[in-house]
Formats: structure tokens, sequence, C-alpha cells
């Protein structure tokens, strides 16, 4: 088993917390626009507060150790790897409550490139489990606002993992599925679970806009995020979103493996 030591090791030298390839500038661009309310950074979160850009500042240094210091404006970002470590416990215990109860989840991603085995390895444990990994709106279309304009997408499940592909990409093999932070792909998820009559998420785990988007519409949601992604912490600071677990989103998939390992045994799932 892996200890609390050895992952906080692997933290810090895989760059998941401590110094992360995250820059201070891009952080303090997403909070302005957040501040000003910008659909690109409130991916699907209502904010019920006024936040200003020192809000935000405050809330991150607190959720993830980056500098409170608003005069800090260049450089790397830094997450405290014992606030990912906290958080990550807690990600896990939410784990074992629903496997105890064998609900039903919903996965989803708008990084397939870097997470997909991520929450793949939580859908098969939680399957083995007993619970029922939802797969709704299973090909339908969303259209999505890019920097490019109006692009459709496909919604699909990847070993029961929900992400968007533009229609041109070939189902297998290649193209793990497009970036997006838009809360619309799990909208149209559950709105199709709710239209079928089917069961509803007990939980949602996910990122960018999976996790902003069901925590706004009332489900219990939970997954990471980076620095310069203020809406989950602010859903969570609000009550919105369960749980964040800070740390870098964006770097090597098999970096991630050893976080699943440490979650799952702490859950008492792994098969």
């Amino acid at each position: 088993m892996l200890t609390t030591g050895a992952l906080r090791a692997h933290l810090l030298a895989a760059r998941l917390a401590g110094p992360v390839a995250t820059s201070r500038e891009e952080s303090l661009r997403s909070y302005r626009l957040f501040a000003a309310r910008d659909p690109r950074a409130l991916i699907g979160i209502d904010p019920e507060w006024a936040w200003t850009e020192r809000d935000l500042i405050g809330l991150m240094a607190d959720k993830c150790g980056v500098s409170g210091n608003p005069r800090h404006r260049t450089g790397r970002d830094v997450i405290d790897p014992d606030r990912t470590l906290a958080a990550l416990d807690a990600f896990a215990d939410r784990l074992a409550a629903v496997a105890q109860r064998s609900g039903a989840v919903l996965l989803g991603t708008g990084h397939p490139h870097r997470l997909l085995g991520f929450y793949a390895a939580f859908a098969d444990a939680l399957s083995a489990a007993g619970c029922t990994v939802l797969t709704p709106a299973h090909g339908r279309r969303v259209d999505i606002t890019t920097r490019f304009g109006l692009r459709t997408h496909n919604l699909e499940y990847v070993r029961g993992v929900a992400l968007v592909r533009a229609p041109e990409a070939k189902s297998s093999g290649g193209e793990p599925g497009a970036h997006t932070h838009s809360p619309l792909p799990v909208r149209t998820a559950l709105a199709a679970a709710a239209e079928s009559g089917g069961p509803l998420p007990e939980l949602v785990i996910g990122d960018h806009g999976w996790v902003c988007g069901a925590g706004q519409l009332g489900f219990e949601a939970m997954g990471p995020a980076d620095t310069n992604d203020p809406a989950p912490f602010v859903g969570e600071a609000e009550g919105v979103v369960s749980l964040v677990v800070p740390l870098d989103d964006a770097v090597r998939s098999d970096y991630y493996r050893p976080l699943t390992r440490y979650v799952l045994n702490r859950a008492c799932l792994s098969q």
C-alpha cells in the first residue's frame, strides 16, 4: 500500500503539487475573468457572492496554498501537497460511502488526454463494488462555444467515463477526446438521465464543467482542479461543489496512477 509519505514525495516529484507548471500570470487572468463573471471562467458556476480578484487570491491561497500576496504577479504557482493529501483522503471517504450504498455514479472529464485513466480506475472499482456507472446521452450532440466559434461535439463514454469528441474524430484509437471546460456535456447527460426515468447519480466525479455544472444543479460533485480554475473552489466555498482536490491537472497521465491507488486503498475498493 502506498503510504502518505510516499504519495507526498510523488506529488512533489511529478509536480502535481509544490511548484507546478501553471503560471501566476495565467491564474491571475482566470481570477480577473471570474470576477467579471465571464462564462469562460465560471464553467457552470453561478456565484451567489460577489468575488473580486483579491477575494479569489485569498480563496486560492486557503484552498491550494498559492501566494496570498496580491502584489505577487509572476512566476510559478505553488500547491501545498498537504492540502492535496487531505483532499484525497476526503475524496476516498466519499467514494467509500457511495460504494457502501451501491449508489449510481456519473464520471466525466474535460481533460481526456490526461485524466481519462484516473477516472476510469474509479469507474472500474465502483462498478465492481456494485455501483451503477451511468452512461446517459451516449452519442448525443453537444454544441460548445470555443475560441474558434460554435463547434459540434458528440458525447461518448470510454471505460465508463464521459468525454466529448468532434464528429470527425474516430471513436477508437488515436484522438482520446476534446479538451473542454464547458458545463454543457454534464447538463446534457443529466437531462437525458432525467428524461429516461432512469436513476440519477448520487455522486458526480469530474473536472471543469463536469463538477461545476453538476454541483450547480444540486448534485453531489467532486474532482480535481488546478490553480488557474477558481470556479470549482468557489463552488466548494459556497457549498455547491462537495469537494475539490488541488493539483496540476495537465501532467503526464501515468503520474496520476499512484493517486488512484492511494484513494482506492483508503476507500477499501482495491481490486
